[in-house]
This record gives C-alpha cells, structure tokens and sequence, in this order.
C-alpha cells in the first residue's frame, strides 16, 4: 500500500507492535449519527443488529453539525444501549449555556452510557467560525472538566470513560501542529481517558502523529479513525471538511473503476483493510469506523480481518 508508512511507530503509550494482524485482539468501536426521518432510523436500527456479535468496543452517536439532533443523539442511544451496547454518546460545547451543560452531563450520567465523547464542535451551518455562548464553554479541555467535577460532586460511584477528538493532519482551525498538539495534550490533562483520531487515508500520518503524541507525553491511547469509502465523491468531501488528504494511490484505484459505484465501494473497503491491517500491526490499540449508520462495508470489513485471523 503505497499511501502507508513503511517504518511504523509505536503509539503514544509505549504499545508494542504486534506479533499478528487481529481485529479480535483491538478494540473496535463503530460511529452512528442520529437519523432524521422514521426510513433513517429504520436503517440505523437494522445496522446496529446486522453488526451485533461482532466484538464491537463501543458505539458512539454524534450530535450533528453545529450541535443539530442532540435530542435525538440521547434518544438514540438510549435505544442503541437497549439494544445491548455500550454507548458512548457526543457531547458538544456548541450553543449551549454552562448551565445546560451541566444538565446534559448528569443526564449522561443517570443513563448509565459507557462513556461520553467531549467535543467543542463546529459552527452551525452556514456558519464557518465557533461563536461562545457569553454563558457557555469555549473548549473541549472546559467540557471535559465538567464532566469531572459533575462526577465528584453527584459522587457518581463510577467514572465515565471520556474521549476527545485527535487531528492527525492538524485541526482545520489551529494556527500549527506544535499548538494543536498542546491543546490535545490540555485536554487529556483534563481528565480524557481515550483520543479518538479525525478519519485519515495515509497511515504515515497517523504514525506521524504517534510519535509526536509521545515525544510531547500524551499517554492516552490514540484510536484511529478509518472511513471505509463508498466513493471518490465521498472520499473527496469527506477529505476536505477535515482536513484528510486523498493519496494519490487510492484515487487512481477509484478512478480506474469507471463510475461503477458499487466497484468504487468495494476498493473503499480494501483500502480500509489494508489501512487496518497495517495500522494494527503498528500498535495501534484499535479502530474506531465511520460506517455512516451503514453494515455492508463494516460487514465485510471484520470478514477480511477474520479471515486474516486464521493466515497468521
């Protein structure tokens, strides 16, 4: 896989790399967003069963841009905790008071969820900078000690397990990687237990961002997020709202399919497997999948992992 790194580094943590590519060995975690009309939640639904018994760590439900659907991101997963997994809802600062904050975290709480993800968020649509609420929070790291302090005063009697978000190619907004990773390396001082990584197409900037997370001593396990793409068209979007550089390898691979969709999926989900198996054999502790409240890729995705189980 040309777009991959040849020399990959350990991860922050001191994990070692290892002995054989096993998905049964990592922690596996899958991302839903909460649907908008009764065929979406439909859909979502059958997803969650279609990958039910596949070993998966946690499910986490998002917010939506700009905080849009947090109603339904509790109710979502409300439902999806039912259903028998463990649930890590999104949390996000966007257009919340403190003091709304402070209701949705001991509602996180009460639920019972494994944990909760802890982000600032993006501007609303149609809105391209972060406003503060004057009464609200401005960062993650804010939101992150919230949650703490809300857990110490309810004495909850149990911690959540809190995770933030991680940019491998730097977040959109920061000035440089040295200042990204210090407002990282803030938040995990904070109280975050886990990084999960911003969906990438290049393992050599995950490992990149591996080495620099432990040379800056940011111990907190960094999962990488993986987007198995459906398409050019999607890889290309998808790339650029965060950020993600599209190599040039899987672009030829898709161009070369000639505008069949379902062949363009099916090299989405090899470039995925191939991300995976490398990203694993690195020491990455796990993946965490942006399966779009989609089974078919995922599916076939955990297959091939499967099937590397048995060759090594």
């Amino acid at each position: 896989m040309s777009a991959t790194s040849k020399n990959p580094v350990p991860p922050a943590g001191g994990l070692p790399a290892k002995d054989g590519v096993t998905a049964q060995k990592a922690a596996v975690s899958v991302e839903f967003f909460p649907p908008k009309n009764e065929a979406g939640a439909a859909q979502m639904l059958a997803t969650a069963e279609a990958l039910r018994g596949r070993g998966i760590a946690f499910a986490s439900v998002t917010c939506g841009a700009g905080g849009a659907a947090r109603e339904h991101t509790l109710e979502y997963s409300a439902l999806l905790q039912k259903a028998g997994y463990a649930v890590v809802p999104h949390l996000t600062c966007v257009g919340y008071s403190g003091e709304e904050l402070v209701a949705l975290a001991d509602r996180v709480l009460d639920a019972g969820f494994a944990g909760v993800m802890a982000l600032r968020g993006d501007p609303p649509k149609g809105e391209t900078c972060f406003a503060t609420r004057p009464d609200g929070l401005a960062h993650a790291s804010e939101l992150v000690e919230l949650i703490r302090e809300r857990e110490r005063l309810r004495g909850a009697g149990r911690r959540l397990r809190i995770g933030v978000a991680g940019y491998p190619e730097k977040h959109p907004e920061s000035p440089d990687e040295a200042t990204d990773l210090r407002w990282l390396a803030h938040k995990v001082s904070r109280g975050a237990d886990l990084v999960v990584t911003q969906l990438f197409f290049d393992n050599a900037v995950y490992f990149r961002f591996a080495a620099r997370c432990a040379a800056a001593g940011i111990c907190a396990p960094l999962t990488p997020g993986i987007l198995p793409a459906l398409s050019l068209a999607q890889a290309r979007k998808f790339g650029a709202f965060g950020g993600a550089a599209l190599p040039s390898e899987l672009e030829r691979r898709m161009l070369a399919c000639g505008g069949d969709a379902e062949a363009e999926r099916r090299v989405g989900v090899a470039w995925a497997h191939e991300q995976v198996r490398e990203l694993l054999a690195g020491g990455a502790p796990g993946f965490h999948l942006y399966i779009l409240n989609r089974a078919e890729s995922a599916l076939e995705l955990f297959d091939l992992l499967a099937t590397d189980d048995k060759t090594v």
